[in-house]
């Protein structure tokens, strides 16, 4: 069976470990029976070793219970670059080997489920852990957005990251944060309430910059050139800009040119929201 499953873009300034939008990069897994395991990989990451260490690999083995499995990768998602890689792959594998459970799959390797969330179910979500289990909840997503994404080449682990961020936070940065992700969700659900404050941050965003030193002057270079919020997408280093489709090639040219100045290779993307999610079997056709 195959399975597809959409990047995710995390975070989204205030929303730390709870919000994240699914956008158009996919990953597509097939499982198949055959006599012994068979991994093949194309696109990005595939360089990874073909064998039972592979994340698909191993999500399949463990929805099937042996590894008598040809298993395929297609994906168009870059890895390790705050785009949801992970809980994408995981995802889509669990769902082509024929698993009830898909989130679960995606969380259990990603620790926290908001990217495995947006992936599953597409759009603009917000997701918890209450008593042990998932609460996914879907909110609006302003369909005149788009989102430009500037790639840096460098790849960025979650783990290193999260080093990063500090064991406890004033109250008044937690206050701070619940305010601006109230005017965030409500911007994202309309443009025009959609400002550069809506997306600002206390909790993790400042203390990632030494990861991607440039990263305040691109996110300041797409908002100058049209984006009306920016943020880091995920753990990074990719960030993004949300913007009023018709603007998207502006910001995307700001963003190109802001990391050119700041020498700092990688690709610069326009990405529109994904609202399906994972689909499998016959719904791919």
């Amino acid at each position: 069976m195959r399975a597809r499953a959409p990047a995710s873009s995390a975070n989204l300034g205030p929303g730390f470990d709870v919000l994240a939008l699914a956008v158009d990069l996919y990953v597509e897994v097939e499982v198949e029976p055959a006599t012994k395991l068979i991994v093949r990989s194309e696109g990005e990451g595939s360089e990874f070793a073909g064998d039972a260490s592979h994340l698909a690999a191993q999500v399949a083995m463990e929805v099937k219970g042996h590894d008598r499995l040809a298993v395929t990768v297609r994906s168009s998602i870059p890895v390790a670059r705050g785009l949801g890689s992970s809980a994408a792959l995981a995802v889509a594998a669990a769902a082509a080997a024929g698993s009830s459970d898909p989130l679960g799959a995606g969380i259990q390797v990603d620790g926290h489920p908001e990217n495995a969330a947006a992936s599953v179910h597409g759009g603009l979500v917000a997701a918890a852990l209450v008593k042990g289990q998932v609460r996914v909840v879907r909110f609006p997503f302003d369909e005149a957005l788009a989102v430009v994404a500037a790639i840096p080449e460098q790849a960025v682990s979650t783990k290193r990251a999260r080093t990063l961020l500090p064991d406890m936070i004033p109250r008044r940065d937690a206050t701070f944060n619940l305010g601006r992700m109230a005017l965030l969700l409500a911007g994202l659900g309309d443009r025009r309430l959609l400002d550069r404050e809506s997306c600002a941050d206390r909790l993790h965003q400042d203390y990632r910059n030494p990861l991607l030193p440039k990263a305040p002057m691109i996110l300041n270079a797409m908002i100058e050139g049209g984006g009306l919020g920016a943020c880091w997408s995920g753990a990074g280093p990719t960030l993004i800009a949300m913007c009023d489709r018709g603007n998207a090639a502006q910001v995307a040219s700001a963003a190109v040119a802001a990391m050119k100045e700041a020498s700092v290779r990688g690709e610069v993307r326009v990405l529109q929201p994904d609202m399906r999610g994972l689909l499998a079997g016959d719904d791919l056709d």
